[in-house]
């Protein structure tokens, strides 16, 4: 299935200015993923005159609600890539989710097509082997003590090797899917199946975690530029159930000292993949210093929080201008905010939603209500937004997002 429509005057006078946009600065761009994260993403690009295709496996995903046109497909399918390719012959392809046939990103760049932020950005993260090999032992970085395993006897040694507790998580996946944490030898053949059953891809391989005390987990969003220096944003605290975040603010409480070595952890392993954009680097704080978790290529769910004003550029702008070499001079904190997810209950095929009008009537609060089509018990259907000034207690803004987004209901 695919799709493509366009606002706006149809007169010859239109028909020029656009003629001369496309020659000046408007680029094409693929967005390979379609969530919540692309929407905003695409309504960033649209805000500057850029022209969006939005991509995703099932029709009237949220971005393409306001994307310039649309295709549907199933991104692990090469072949079915390289023909939308072809078809619409972007300037840009942007990546959203991790389930894409991503090594053909690397022939894609020799067309002379920009991969968002590289090819090798985008191939290595999109699987946790090669990024927490690239992490450990090619820069160094301290992570936890690690394992893979492609079966549930090879998880059992593992997990003998590193320990429990530990976590275990699918080599692809998004959001905490398939990932759990085990606490003694009974759970190791329920975690392998539920780490095959929330895999995203044909990777059956999970990644074997020590379990580490951590005090604290932040995002540190990262830009690389083509042209300026790497830049980064104020740290992003978060609270995860079920492997999925269900707050997030900014900025978390770190010290100068962990800022500083989170941040040179991030400008290395970012350099070493390449490219421009905006990186969620997400760190463990511990009282023995920062270990490395992960990194996504691409604007982090956390950083929606980005979305209450507390940065003179959200996440998503930060990422389309990183990626037009626009430049930017500075990131700076204008006030503290916290998000809080909304979510749904039952599975629905026409999901309704109450307490809107509850949500709207406080004051210093906003909720995005992402237009998913269908719900389904814990799926992320919206978000509700909270901030206020600098000197405000980022707990109390935090505390009141969560109860915030209690007062809306996903109705089945």
């Amino acid at each position: 299935m695919s799709g493509l429509f366009f606002n706006g005057r149809s007169d010859n006078s239109q028909q020029q200015t656009t003629k001369i946009q496309h020659t000046t600065m408007t680029k094409k761009i693929l967005l390979l993923g379609s969530g919540e994260l692309g929407k905003e993403f695409v309504i960033a690009a649209q805000r500057i005159g850029q022209t969006v295709i939005a991509v995703d496996s099932y029709a009237n995903a949220p971005a393409m609600q306001v994307a310039h046109g649309y295709e549907v497909i199933n991104m692990l399918d090469g072949a079915a890539l390289d023909t939308i390719i072809a078809k619409h012959q972007p300037d840009f392809i942007v990546p959203e989710i991790e389930a894409i046939r991503t090594e053909r990103f690397y022939d894609y760049e020799k067309q002379g097509i920009t991969v968002v932020p590289s090819a090798k950005a985008a191939n290595f993260t999109m699987n946790r082997k090669a990024i927490r090999d690239l992490a450990a032992k090619d820069l160094g970085l301290r992570t936890a003590n690690y394992r893979y395993a492609t079966s549930a006897s090879e998880l059992e040694k593992a997990v003998s090797e590193v320990g429990i507790p530990c976590v275990v998580k699918p080599l692809m996946s998004s959001s905490g899917k398939g990932q759990s944490t085990i606490k003694s030898e009974g759970d190791i053949a329920k975690a392998w199946q539920y780490a095959v059953d929330g895999s995203r891809g044909d990777v059956v391989e999970v990644i074997v975690e020590a379990f580490i005390n951590f005090h604290s987990e932040i995002t540190l969003l990262t830009i690389t530029q083509n042209n300026n220096p790497t830049l980064f944003c104020a740290p992003i605290g978060h609270r995860q159930e079920r492997g999925d975040y269900q707050e997030s603010w900014q900025p978390a409480r770190v010290s100068d000292k962990d800022i500083a070595e989170a941040q040179d952890m991030a400008q290395k392993v970012t350099e070493a993949l390449g490219g421009a954009g905006l990186f969620g680097v997400e760190f463990f704080l511990t009282d023995e210093g920062v270990y490395f978790s992960e990194l996504s290529p691409r604007p982090h769910d956390t950083g929606m929080v980005t979305l209450a004003g507390t940065q003179n550029f959200n996440e998503f702008e930060l990422h389309l201008r990183a990626i037009l070499s626009l430049p930017i001079a500075a990131v700076t904190l204008e006030k503290n905010g916290a998000s809080a997810v909304i979510l749904a209950s039952e599975n629905s095929e026409q999901p309704t939603y109450t307490g809107i009008e509850k949500v709207a009537a406080l004051p210093k609060t906003d909720f995005r209500i992402f237009g998913k089509p269908t719900s389904r018990p814990y799926r992320r259907m919206g978000v509700v937004l909270t901030s206020d000034t600098l000197e405000t207690p980022i707990e109390s803004i935090t505390e009141r997002a969560k109860e915030t987004a209690t007062l809306i209901t996903v109705n089945a």
